[in-house]
This record gives structure tokens, sequence and C-alpha cells, in this order.
């Protein structure tokens, strides 16, 4: 191979490395995917800064970028000082119970259990546990009964009437008979899980569910037949039927249902926490706004701020596991 050829090959190799789909260079792909939406944030900014003087609230002016940032460090740091107050009160409970120990030989030590009130990164942890909680339990009622729609037209029949009418219900209207249920069958002198963490759970739950049962409907119900006839020529078991032709077959849309139920219970799981009264970022949110301080307005914008990150968080996690699924297809 002479040195031209060598040359010629070079410089399309350079060529194609610069070059994306289209032949469009991969430095334009880069400035079309970070500039626009960097440039939004910034106007975002901007006109938040400059209007936000001009909004007076009855807890006081809206408060800028600067402040909630500001308000943001506070909160972490409200959160650092508590760990440390912790580990203060762990140490001094390790010498008393060592000092017991000594005067009392073969005693158990009694210690006094640290308590205090939750920080604001404890609730957004509440509050993810609580939401993984009831989008769990959702999935596990809804995955199954989409696969009975998928596969049999008559429970379809039977259950889309239900599935209409309760789809649309709103956790404002679920709440109150929740919180009756719960109240009346959850007796316990020793309760495994608090009532304002069961009522959360279940609403998120009731309204969260149904994407997920009809997109699985969906995805069964769209299976090449093909598959379902080998199945009936191999004879093969319903459970084996449903686990090696069915899901994978319709694993796609059930993760897509998947990933809408996860936005919808993330959502519903904020009102749930301010009328339960369960710790998390609804509660903290409420009773920021109970307070009528002069940070509370900045809190409660830290807190919007919060649930709209930690919600695109959880939608490109679901994403994630919905291409996982594909099998590497293109999924929006």
């Amino acid at each position: 191979m002479n040195t031209t050829t060598q040359q010629s090959i070079w410089q399309r190799l350079m060529a194609r490395m610069q070059s994306g789909a289209g032949g469009e260079s991969r430095s334009r792909i880069v400035f079309r995917a970070i500039f626009p939406p960097l440039l939004g944030i910034i106007v975002f900014l901007g006109i938040w800064h400059i209007g936000a003087s001009h909004v007076q609230t009855s807890l006081g002016t809206l408060p800028g970028p600067v402040a909630v940032m500001k308000q943001a460090g506070n909160l972490y740091q409200e959160y650092r000082d508590e760990q440390v107050r912790e580990a203060e009160f762990h140490e001094r409970q390790k010498v008393r119970e060592a000092e017991f120990l000594a005067q009392n030989p073969g005693e158990k030590f009694d210690g006094i259990k640290y308590t205090s009130q939750p920080t604001y990164l404890n609730q957004i942890f509440t509050s993810l546990y609580t939401v993984f909680v009831g989008f769990m339990l959702g999935t596990i009622i809804a995955v199954p009964l989409g696969i009975l729609c998928g596969l049999n037209r008559t429970i379809q029949a039977a259950l889309n009437p239900l599935i209409q009418i309760f789809r649309p219900v709103s956790p404002l209207a679920w709440l109150p008979i929740v919180t009756l249920v719960v109240s009346a069958l959850y007796v316990s002198a020793d309760p495994m899980f608090a009532k304002s963490f069961l009522i959360s759970a279940i609403t998120v739950t009731l309204c969260s569910m149904w994407p997920t049962l009809v997109n699985t409907a969906l995805g069964v119900a769209s299976i090449d037949k093909d598959l379902i006839n080998v199945a009936k020529v191999l004879r093969l078991s319903t459970r084996t039927k449903v686990m090696k032709i069915v899901i994978p077959s319709s694993l796609k849309l059930i993760f897509t249902g998947m990933r809408l139920s996860l936005g919808v219970a993330w959502m519903v799981l904020i009102a749930a926490e301010m009328l339960a009264q369960n710790p998390g970022l609804g509660k903290f949110v409420w009773d920021e706004f109970q307070n009528g301080s002069s940070q509370s307005l900045e809190r409660i914008m830290v807190a919007v701020f919060t649930i709209g990150f930690v919600g695109f968080l959880l939608d490109r996690t679901m994403h994630t596991l919905q291409q996982m699924a594909s099998f590497g297809q293109r999924t929006e």
C-alpha cells in the first residue's frame, strides 16, 4: 500500500469521526444538544430574577434564584448539623453505657433513643420510599390484571368499565376513603407501619396503577398470533406461555406503562403527604406554608425544584430500564 493510499484512508477515517448522522458534524450535534437547553435555563433564571422583586405575597417578596439557592444551602447545612448532633449523642450514650456496665456487670443497659425532627434531606428519602412502595404495589396488581385482560377478551370486557371509572379519580377523592378504611382495619398496639404512611402509599397505588394496567393489556393483546399458535402446538402450560412468550413479547409496553405510572405516583404522593400528614416533601411544603415565617416561601420554592428534579431523575431511570427491556430499540 503506497503513501498516497494510506493518506487517503486516514483522511476518510478522520472525516467519518468528525461527522455524525447525515453528514452533520459532531460539534454541531453537541452544540444543538447543549446550547438550546442552556439558553432556556438562562432566560428562565433572568426572567425569574427580574420579575421576583415585583411580586409581593402574604409571606413577603417572591424570592429570586439567588435567595432560593442560598436557602437550599441552609437546608443542607441543617442536615449536616443534625448529623453532628446525632453522632455526639451516640458518643455520650456509649460513655453512659460503659459507666453503667462498669458499675453493674451483667446488667442490660436501656439507653435513650435519639429523637429529632426530620431534616429536609430525610423527608426527601421518606418520599422516595413511600412512592416506591406505592408504585411497586400498584405494579404487582396491574401487571397480572393487564396480562389477564390481554389474553382473555371476556375478562377485558368485564374490567374495562371499572378501569374507565376509577382511572380519572383524583387522589383528593381517594384520600378520605383510604383514611377511613385504614383507620378501621389497621389496628395494632405495636404497628409495623405508621397509618399516615399506609394512607399515602395506598393512595399512590390507587391513582398510579392504571397506565401500567392499560399498557400491559395492550402489549399482551398485540403479541404476534404466530407466537400464540406456537405455544398451542407445543402444548405449553399457561404459566410457561406467560413467562416464556407473553411477558417477553410485551415487555416494552409494560415498561412504558410503568414509566407513566411512576410519574403519576410521584405527583400524587405530594398531595397525599400534605393531607395525610405523612413525613415527606408534601408535608414539608404544607408545614412551611402554615408556618408563614420570612424564610417559608424560599423553602417552599426549594421543595418545588426538588420535586421537579427528583421526578426528572425517576423518569430518566425508568427510561433507561425501558431501553434495556426493549433490547436497544429507540424509545421516547
